[in-house]
């Protein structure tokens, strides 16, 4: 039996720059948004945020081999979705599914396209997302382009809380002070994490890792505000899961961004905003809107 196929969803301002576009666009009436859009056709957008992983993701398929598959899913419209498609020719990139909804909500489509991952810059849309149950995360478009300096190394930062995992202990901590914490972590060290958002992109970046064919590399890490002996738990749970972390970061609550700038993953996904916000100017960065650190809390 030949393997799955990895799909990754991707909105057409979250690969490309369309951020002076997008300050034009009215939901009342798109009228103006397309009509820039559409005079510059064969203008080639410049790369957005998710480019770099993009790029990388889509070297895997070599030799006739399509390990993975990237779809656009876009509220442009069709029309616009022209300039995507070429902005995509343009750099080389080897997409041909794309879904462009003219304003309607994208994310309903994510369960037929069979996406491990919807990347967005629209916060509404990853929200609607991740509140059905998901995997996705907000791209922060101001992120600089950011690829690693190995072209044929894919690596991707996660937090772990709320992110890899559940907001499970997230919650607990919230409740105890921070020793009560620990002991709670320490005692349940051998009980797996349930799983949280981005499980299904992790085991994705797992599938990935177990090919040699294309020359690419993926390295993965793990950067947590915890630190030990609460660790445990956490390294644990991914050996339950079955899946490899290359690094492990426990920061016991220190900075994450000046870690994250050595590491230079092509993207970093975690739940707190402020997380993203200090890491965003180094590193392509993505939140994830999960769990009691959000507005919203999301359960599964």
């Amino acid at each position: 039996m030949s393997e799955k196929r990895v799909l990754v969803a991707v909105s057409a301002r979250a690969l490309f720059d369309f951020e002076k576009e997008a300050k034009l666009f009215k939901p009342e009436d798109a009228a103006l948004y397309c009509a820039i859009q559409k005079r510059q056709l064969d203008v080639p957008a410049a790369p957005g945020a998710a480019f770099a992983l993009v790029q990388k993701l889509l070297a895997f398929n070599v030799r006739g081999n399509h390990h993975v598959e990237v779809a656009i899913l876009s509220r442009n419209d069709p029309v616009t979705g022209l300039r995507v498609f070429k902005s995509a020719q343009y750099h080389g990139l080897d997409i041909s599914r794309a879904i462009f909804t003219s304003g309607a909500a994208p994310h309903k489509y994510l369960a037929p396209l069979g996406a491990c991952l919807f990347l967005s810059a629209d916060a509404a849309d990853v929200r609607a997302a991740t509140q059905a149950g998901y995997p996705a995360a907000c791209v922060y478009p101001t992120a600089r382009e950011v690829a690693n300096s190995d072209a044929n190394e894919l690596r991707i930062a996660f937090d772990g809380d709320s992110v890899l995992f559940s907001d499970e202990a997230e919650r607990i901590f919230r409740l105890m002070r921070l020793e009560n914490f620990v002991d709670h972590e320490t005692r349940n060290a051998l009980v797996p994490l349930p799983a949280g958002p981005l499980k299904p992109f992790l085991d994705a970046l797992h599938q990935l890792q177990q090919l040699r064919a294309s020359g690419i590399r993926v390295r993965t890490a793990l950067v947590t505000a915890r630190s030990a002996p609460a660790h445990e738990r956490a390294i644990r749970t991914l050996m339950d899961w079955g899946v490899n972390i290359d690094e492990a970061m426990f920061l016991g609550g220190r900075a994450k961004a000046p870690f994250l700038a050595q590491f230079a993953p092509d993207m970093f996904f975690d739940d707190h905003t402020g997380n993203c916000d200090a890491a965003a100017p180094f590193v392509a960065t993505s939140h994830v809107p999960y769990g009691v650190n959000n507005a919203t809390v999301v359960t599964h």
